[in-house]
């Protein structure tokens, strides 16, 4: 599942995590963001809604992260 939050300022891109993590069912949301935030917002989110970084990576100034909602 992809969620392009590019043009977004924090919170939408972590928001708009969460809602996609919760209808995903275990499958992995690819996260695009732009803000520089979503640096420090995207991977605090995951550690606290119990979910698990996969990749966080950046490229020309777009933010990518891999994530996927553990089995609770």
């Amino acid at each position: 599942m992809l969620v392009d939050a590019r043009g977004h300022h924090c919170p939408v891109p972590t928001l708009r995590l969460r809602r996609a993590l919760e209808v995903a069912g275990g499958q992995v949301v690819r996260l695009i963001a732009d803000d520089p935030m979503a640096r420090i917002d995207v991977p605090h989110f995951v550690r606290e809604a119990g979910a698990e970084l996969l990749e966080a990576s950046e490229a020309a100034g777009v933010l990518i992260f891999r994530v996927r909602k553990t089995q609770a």
